[in-house]
């Protein structure tokens, strides 16, 4: 598959070092990132990034009219390249009767140029306690309503010329032996993948944003996004679901448990406690139960929705479906994506099931992983590699999650038996897109503090897809 989109921007946001700075995650989206675009803060997770998506209107869209515009500055062209190789290979040993070997290698990169647009923050006193519009969008009345905030694009890094991503994939095999109980020889095979996409100058890689305080009809943007949190309309409690008792049994048992007195090395220091594997594995393990109260049909429906969309790997689709619940909208929308909305409109679940916000977890989990990890995932589920996989995957987290430093580890044998061949090289592909450092014929690597969140998203995604393939 072609170097992605969203792998470029992560990478210019890493090769730009800005403080704030944040990657756009889909092409069809990039030109709703440019200055003055107001986004709309997604809802939270204990593991996962906050996501910001745009909602179709400009700060000069809701500000009274005929305010004068200041000129954004421009900087001058910042040249990047990149280029990428990545190659696994793993021995085959089929009780002892066939050997050989499978494997696969990508390449990709990008040779761009962009440009930085902003509106630093002395021009920005000129939109300082503006009157708002009379009447205002309905988007905003839905966040003043959900306490949902809104931020405001202040800087934004668009190309400066059209661009083509490329990248080339290849898969190998090779079986020599007796290949069944009629069959003695050898066999070999090669599957090769060319892509390409076309992404056009003004596109927006990377952007900064500033949030927006609305109180008294008039707009503030906050010259900082850090400090002590605000929100968009003060006065208005934001939107939380509804309290669920094991919620609140976790929270004591993670504060009482036994293991809230455990000695770490001398010298050594953990993340704060809430921030514990437990944390994750229970809010994973609660999202999976409500989803196994779901009807059957309900669970194949969104199961084959979610596996079409993964065997497309058309990221697009799902951050445009993750768009439209965040923003409400449950209208028409094509394919896949479309009957998880049909569902969603004669919702029959269970009236403490929000299945809404179920869909949301797993959609913000696989938003987190990459273009390549999301067509592994459809491979693992069509080999039946899930069980294997959420094992190997937590017992990865379970040591690791708490420390905020590089730590080695062997990844334990047992889990590695049931993942043979390509489901192997499957597995390895998809950590190694975590950020881990892994060799095939070497069962050790090291924790990468940049590898928690993608490995606990890839852990909540493949135990919902889990849980939803049993269905």
């Amino acid at each position: 598959m072609p170097y992605s989109f969203d792998q470029a921007s992560k990478d210019v946001v890493k090769k730009l070092q800005g403080r704030d700075l944040r990657p756009v995650e889909c092409l069809s989206y990039a030109t709703k990132f440019r200055l003055f675009n107001i986004l709309q803060e997604t809802s939270s997770r204990l593991a996962f990034k906050t996501e910001y998506i745009p909602v179709g209107f400009t700060l000069l869209h809701i500000l009274e009219p005929n305010i004068p515009v200041p000129e954004p500055e421009v900087s001058a062209p910042i040249a990047l390249k990149h280029d990428l190789f990545m190659e696994l290979e793993a021995n085959l040993d089929v009780r002892d009767s066939a050997g050989g070997g499978v494997g696969f290698d990508k390449s990709g990169g990008y040779d761009i140029e962009v440009q930085s647009k902003s509106i630093p923050n002395p021009k920005l006193e000129s939109l300082q306690n503006r009157k708002l519009l009379d009447q205002l969008p309905t988007f905003m009345k839905t966040c003043r309503t959900d306490g949902k905030n809104l931020y405001v694009v202040t800087e934004a890094y668009e190309l400066t010329k059209d661009t083509v991503l490329e990248g080339t994939s290849n898969g190998k095999f090779s079986i020599k032996g007796i290949i069944n109980q009629l069959v003695k020889g050898e066999a070999k095979g090669r599957r090769m993948r060319k892509d390409s996409i076309s992404v056009p100058k003004g596109s927006v890689m990377a952007y900064k944003l500033q949030q927006l305080v609305i109180e008294n009809n008039t707009c503030v943007i906050l010259h900082s996004h850090h400090g002590k949190k605000r929100m968009t309309f003060p006065g208005i409690p934001k939107y939380e679901s509804a309290p669920n008792p094991t919620d609140r049994y976790l929270e004591i048992s993670i504060a009482t448990g036994p293991w809230k007195n455990d000695i770490d090395p001398i010298g050594r220091i953990k993340e704060p406690a809430h921030l514990d594997f437990r944390c994750l594995q229970n809010e994973v393990y609660k999202q999976t139960e409500r989803l196994a109260e779901l009807s059957k049909n309900v669970q194949e429906v969104v199961f084959s929705s979610f596996l079409h969309m993964l065997c497309e790997g058309d990221r697009n689709v799902l951050y445009d479906l993750m768009n439209k619940l965040e923003l409400n909208q449950l209208g028409h929308m094509g394919g896949p994506g479309g009957k998880i909305l049909d569902e969603l409109r004669k919702d029959s679940s269970p009236p403490w099931i929000d299945l809404k916000d179920l869909i949301l977890y797993l959609l913000q989990a696989l938003m987190v992983l990459s273009d390549t990890q999301l067509c592994l995932l459809a491979q693992s589920v069509e080999m039946r590699l899930l069980p294997h996989q959420v094992d190997l995957v937590k017992s990865i987290l379970q040591p690791n999650f708490k420390y905020p430093w590089n730590i080695p580890f062997t990844l334990q044998p047992q889990l590695l038996a049931p993942l043979q061949g390509e489901g192997l090289v499957i597995t390895y592909g998809l950590l190694e897109e975590c950020g881990l450092k892994m060799e095939l014929n070497n069962p050790r690597s090291t924790w990468d503090l940049e590898a928690k969140m993608p490995l606990s998203a890839l852990y909540g995604s493949l135990s919902f897809l889990q849980q939803l393939s049993g269905a």
